[in-house]
């Protein structure tokens, strides 16, 4: 990165070089500054393919420095004939604010990031919990198969089971969440087959829109002829997480519900004959 900029920078030199009169000298920290603007706005049309006149381009920054295109032309020639100073320096000068402007917005960049997850987990709730459920019968079944109402966002299902040696279906047992669309279809669904004789923990997470009505969860379901069960599931919970800019906007509007001032010192400035 650093190399590409340097040879950007050294070759808008050599472009404003090509012709040189008697004009102005651009102090070094005002034509590294130059050089910075001048790259962005490379960097700006080239990543759009935009094709501009050099001039068109880059006038306006000379400009807004009170400086004209000849006095950066005569500048950047000028330095050949100093010895105290190399247009390199000044390019290497101009690499360093990009890199610190850079490092600055990563830094804002990672605190938006963070108002985001803020956000999320202050609306994130909890809309199902259930710490023990016991099933030994097919009758019991019943027990996890669960039928949810849905809104936009996103909803973490996560649980702990064990399928014990009691358990008496041959082909093993299965677990399968699905979300059901408003005319009732079918999607996003997930089956995994439950382990046996240890405890396992199991998390789906399923994203959800307008077009989503339900999410259904159907924690038993058999391979085969159906026989007496034995599972146990524990901390069944399932969250629900806003989308993150309706987050955001709830972050927002409870922060301006705080009050700077207390009531008296309001009470306390109004004149007693307006009460």
């Amino acid at each position: 990165m650093k190399r590409f900029l340097y040879t950007a920078l050294i070759a808008l030199g050599a472009l404003l070089a090509a012709a040189c009169s008697r004009h102005k000298i651009i102090p070094d920290d005002e034509l590294a500054w130059i050089f910075h603007d001048a790259f962005l706005a490379n960097a700006y049309t080239g990543s759009r393919n935009m094709k501009l006149d050099s001039l068109n381009l880059y006038e306006p920054i000379f400009s807004s420095y009170g400086y004209t295109t000849a006095d950066v032309q005569y500048t950047i020639g000028n330095f050949s004939k100093r010895k105290s100073a190399r247009l390199g320096d000044v390019v290497e000068q101009a690499i360093v604010l990009l890199e610190e402007e850079g490092k600055y917005y990563n830094r804002e960049v990672a605190a938006l990031d963070t108002i985001d997850n803020v956000a999320r987990r202050t609306f994130t709730r909890r809309v199902y919990a259930d710490s023990l459920i016991r099933v030994r019968s097919l009758r019991d079944t019943a027990r996890l198969r669960l039928t949810l109402d849905v809104q936009p966002g996103e909803y973490d299902l996560r649980l702990r089971y064990l399928v014990d040696s009691l358990d008496r279906n041959e082909r093993g047992l299965k677990a399968s969440v699905w979300l059901e669309t408003r005319d009732s279809m079918r999607v996003n669904y997930y089956s995994i087959t439950l382990r046996r004789n240890r405890e396992e923990n199991y998390s789906r997470r399923l994203v959800t829109d307008t077009t989503h009505r339900r999410l259904r969860i159907d924690l038993v379901t058999f391979t085969d002829k159906p026989r007496q069960p034995s599972v146990t599931v524990r901390d069944l919970t399932v969250d629900y997480t806003p989308p993150t800019r309706a987050a955001v906007d709830s972050l927002y509007d409870r922060q301006l519900d705080l009050r700077i001032f207390a009531d008296e010192f309001f009470r306390a400035a109004i004149p007693a004959d307006s009460l």
